[in-house]
Formats: C-alpha cells, structure tokens, sequence
C-alpha cells in the first residue's frame, strides 16, 4: 500500500473527493449512521491516504496535542469494505502511529475508537480508558498508546 500525507491545502480537489466518498460509504451508508461528518476539522488535520492499485482504500485523519483532543490523536480510521481482509487497517494505523512519533514528537496518543474494534486498537498498543460512550448513536470508548 502507497501512503501520503498531506496537509488540507496540499490535498487536491480529486483526493479531497475520494477521501469524503470513503468517509461516506463506509460511517454514513455501510454503518447507517446519518452525522455531519464533515465537521470543520479537517482543516487542521493531516490526512494519511492509503493507496492500492491507485485506490483509496484506506485512510485516517491525525492531528497535533490541542488541535482535537489534548493529546496527538487519530481519527476517522477506515478501510474500504472489499479491502478489509489484506490488513491495511494496521498499515494506516502504523503510519499514522510513526508519523505523529516523528513529526509531533508525541508518544501519547488518544482516539475514540468503536467499541467492537476494542482488541484492533489493543494488538496496537492501546487501551481503554474509562467508561464507553454513545458517539452518532455508536458505542465508542477512548483509548489511549502511551
């Protein structure tokens, strides 16, 4: 898998395109979940595209300490339906990982994961904390890699 990381003004009109359509298909039509998914912060966040065959297939959103969560965090983590079984969910989530280690200098890093993908997020050294939450009508829990 071919990754790239850009920031929101180094992204073009096509990828800007591709990567909302990906955010669509699989957090609005796949899990039925009308939400404004579109919520003013991709602005501030560096999107990390994975690229099969010329395809996004997988993505995830990062963001500095501050700029969503206190700490560095990732967001948005998807991986297109038909290419769930090649592990491409870690590959995006190890780049995004390094990424923040490299250039945020950040070893504390939180997001709001599903709570069915729990042990997904635990295999890559996260964990729970606290108490699981409602988010878009989802069970969600914050988890933690420190």
């Amino acid at each position: 898998m071919e990754i790239k990381i850009l920031a929101f003004d180094e992204l073009t009109l096509y990828s800007l395109y591709e990567l909302l359509q990906l955010r669509a298909e699989v957090f609005v039509v796949e899990q039925n979940c009308p939400y404004q998914d579109v919520d003013g912060k991709d602005k501030k966040a560096l999107h990390v595209l994975g690229y099969q065959d010329h395809q996004l297939v997988a993505y995830t959103r990062v963001f500095k300490p501050g700029d969503y969560f206190e700490n560095a965090s990732i967001g948005r983590v998807i991986v297109k339906e038909n290419a769930r079984k090649y592990g491409f969910g870690k590959d995006i989530m190890n780049a995004s990982i390094a990424f923040i280690e490299k250039e945020f200098k950040q070893d504390k890093i939180e997001l709001s994961a599903q709570t069915y993908l729990k042990k997904f997020y635990n295999d890559l050294g996260f964990y729970e904390v606290g108490e699981a939450y409602l988010e878009d009508d989802i069970p969600h829990i914050k988890m933690i890699k420190n």
